[in-house]
């Protein structure tokens, strides 16, 4: 059933929660005020700014393009940072339109939906593999999705739950606005901003009816095997119990996203034989998900298990980030250094502390001891850091020591 009367939940008092929900050390959009800002003055703007929205008026401010570096790559991935009072709007919109498609979506989409994540996404992936014995993966790379969502296609796919006129037009506007970089305004005329609240929920909704819907309903009785499709927003994999199964899904793929106006990344995109190797000397394929590499290992008792580890070009890119930071805070007093190290190392800890990744943990640790040591060298004051001088100093501040902070067999 498709909604016609949603906007009656704009309210005020929406929007002032909305508004306090938001970061309050977010970048500022193109009109230059911070959340801080904004909320000084959002109790005399609440009256006009409900009425703009539900009278038509309303304007959506350019975002302020931004960019950020892909990992392993020297190029930058572009990003849309909004106005904040656009984000509190798309705030508010997004808590109307969360629980209508929460209903709708597939329990194989983790990314961008409450209560869900990327360790989530590993532990059902790992237990499709091995409990379902599908050991052949189609690993797919979207090329730019978010910069080539089709609008016409996003238009229908709303129409299908919300035909609210209100809420309607406020997405349009949003699509619409353009970028702004160097102060030249760019149209998009297709597309969402990475950066943007709405964005998200947006994605999730267009690969729910590309991808989602399609395999759950069309692909998947089709198959002579078993199968499974684990989506992280706009990364995926399919695992199948046969290799025929694999090949034909892979061949209809790029068909079936070109109608969409989305295309694949054929060179990344491949079907990956990661069946259990029988015999010690064989070197099965590996795959990357989510940051992690997932290959085959012996546990503790000599059985082949489906282990991971930090993927080489999320490790370098943290360790590049460490030695920028270093760089940066090269003057700072060595137990502020300390502290801000620490920060790094917990939040590396905090996604990468899995089952099997120890080693890895450890090397990014042992990476953030010898460059902290090396620009602390640089400091000079008149005396060369030793070794020994630099271990005095870590018992008097040490550093996080590695450690696994999530049990991927624990099912809850």
């Amino acid at each position: 059933m498709a909604l016609t009367s949603l906007n009656q939940y704009l309210t005020a008092d929406l929007m002032r929660e909305s508004c306090l929900k938001l970061r309050k050390k977010a970048a500022a959009g193109v009109d230059g005020k911070t959340v801080e800002e904004y909320g000084k003055e959002l109790e005399e703007r609440l009256p006009k700014l409900i009425e703009e929205i539900k009278g038509g008026s309303y304007r959506a401010l350019p975002a302020r393009r931004g960019y950020i570096p892909k990992p392993g790559k020297n190029e930058k991935r572009p990003l849309g940072i909004p106005a904040v009072e656009d984000k509190t709007v798309q705030k508010a919109v997004v808590t109307i339109l969360e629980p209508i498609y929460e209903q709708e979506f597939y329990p194989f989409s983790y990314g961008f939906r409450q209560g869900t994540g990327a360790l989530d996404a590993t532990r059902a992936m790992r237990r499709a593999i091995e409990e379902g014995k599908t050991y052949w993966l189609v690993e797919v790379d979207i090329r730019k999705f978010f910069d080539t969502l089709s609008h016409e296609h996003m238009r229908e796919f709303l129409r299908q739950r919300v035909r609210d006129g209100v809420i309607l037009r406020l997405i349009d506007k949003w699509l619409k606005a353009g970028v702004m970089e160097d102060g030249a305004w760019q149209a998009t005329e297709e597309g969402a901003p990475q950066g943007g609240i709405i964005s998200p929920l947006l994605a999730n909704l267009y690969l729910h009816e590309v991808l989602d819907k399609w395999y759950a309903k069309e692909i998947k009785s089709r198959l002579k095997g078993r199968s499974f499709l684990i989506r992280y927003a706009d990364d995926f994999v399919m695992g199948f119990e046969r290799e025929e199964d694999a090949r034909r899904v892979m061949e209809v793929l790029p068909k079936r996203f070109a109608r969409f106006s989305l295309s694949l990344n054929m060179q990344k995109t491949r079907v990956v034989d990661f069946r259990k190797p029988s015999r010690p000397e064989d070197k099965p394929e590996s795959f990357d998900f989510l940051g992690f590499t997932h290959y085959w290992g012996r546990s503790r008792d000599g059985r082949m298990i489906c282990k991971l580890k930090t993927a080489k070009d999320r490790l370098a890119r943290s360790c590049r980030a460490v030695w920028e930071w270093c760089r940066k805070h090269l003057h700072q007093r060595v137990g502020e250094q300390c502290r801000g190290l620490n920060w790094k190392l917990r939040g590396h800890y905090s996604y990468y502390g899995m089952t099997h990744n120890t080693r890895a943990l450890r090397q990014y640790y042992l990476t953030v001891c010898r460059t902290w040591f090396r620009w602390l060298r640089r400091r000079g004051n008149g005396r060369i850091l030793t070794w020994e001088a630099f271990a005095t100093l870590l018992s008097r501040h040490p550093l996080a020591l590695p450690r696994i902070v999530h049990n991927l067999y624990q099912t809850g």
